[in-house]
């Protein structure tokens, strides 16, 4: 039998066929991606072969489908190891917050990267846009225009007020769409709004903190009733990057890519190199000093923390 991974626990995995029928899952064996060792070698998405076990109504997972894509991230406490969060994506929504908790420069353009690196589409979710002052609606205009400016589309929404629900709804339709961000940042509320059957378990913020708590505790597929799926999955603290070599890195950045053909040397690093396109760029305003900042983190290896 065929499906595709709905829900992962860690031990067990919901499959569910084309015919819509559900089946837990575990694996036979060991699933490994070549060149990389991941604490789950199945994850929400994948495409996979399993057999029945009629007595038990239980599968056993034999084969795991090529992914066409996915997003990945360094273990938080295995720094050799990384964890995939879904695979076959047709796009993936950061949901952002400016506060309680508050989602960093630095934090939305690791995701971005890692986007970019698997070929994945990305947007950024802008929520409890109820919360804001006239000072956070400044900064969510600032944020909005760095992102817009490089070909990211960016919503703002209240999943509390239902404020432009619609109108990401509409970009759902018949994609397969990560939802993704920190803990605290309202995935699960949104996720009510969209789809209010749900009715998922949400907390508020820890004020001594200002963490989120984590209410999803493993990564779920939700189908929509229009045609496409989202899923949820666990707030992230800290999203390492992994598999990405350094000079691999600027192409990952829109704004980089654009000019780094026009450098004075073809392995320019765009660090302290003369005739550096993307240095002059900065220089002259036309990079984002944030997205330099970055790329500065991530190639020096400094890109786990929040």
């Amino acid at each position: 039998m065929q499906g595709i991974v709905t829900k992962s626990t860690g031990s067990w995995y919901q499959v569910q066929t084309p015919e819509g029928n559900r089946y837990d899952c575990r694996i036979k064996g060991k699933f490994r991606i070549q060149g990389l060792t991941t604490t789950n070698p199945i994850a929400v998405g994948d495409q996979v072969d399993f057999d029945l076990e009629p007595e038990l109504q239980q599968g056993v997972i034999n084969k795991l489908h090529p992914r066409k894509n996915y997003i990945i991230r360094k273990s938080i406490n295995l720094s050799k190891q990384a964890q995939i969060i879904a695979a076959n994506l047709d796009q993936a929504f950061l949901v952002v917050t400016l506060a309680s908790p508050r989602t960093s420069l630095g934090f939305i353009d690791r995701f971005l990267v890692t986007a970019e690196a698997y070929d994945i589409p990305a947007s950024l979710v802008f929520n409890k846009l109820d919360m804001f002052s006239e000072e956070g609606l400044e900064i969510l205009a600032e944020y909005k225009s760095i992102y817009e400016n490089l070909g990211y589309p960016c919503y703002e929404v209240s999943a509390l007020k239902g404020t432009n629900i619609p109108q990401l709804v509409t970009q759902l339709k018949d994609k397969i769409t990560l939802f993704s961000g920190h803990s605290g940042v309202g995935k699960s509320s949104l996720m009510n709004a969209i789809l209010p059957d749900l009715q998922l378990r949400t907390m508020e913020v820890s004020e001594w903190s200002d963490k989120g708590m984590h209410t999803t505790t493993f990564a779920e597929m939700y189908d929509l009733p229009g045609g496409g799926a989202i899923i949820d999955t666990p707030g992230i603290r800290e999203l390492g990057i992994i598999d990405i070599d350094q000079q691999e890195l600027s192409h990952f950045f829109p704004e980089m890519r654009d000019r780094m053909h026009s450098c004075r040397f073809h392995n320019c690093r765009h660090i302290n190199e003369p005739g550096c396109a993307v240095l002059e760029a900065l220089e002259n305003g036309e990079i984002e000093p944030s997205r330099y900042e970055s790329y500065l983190s991530m190639y020096h290896g400094n890109d786990t923390r929040a």
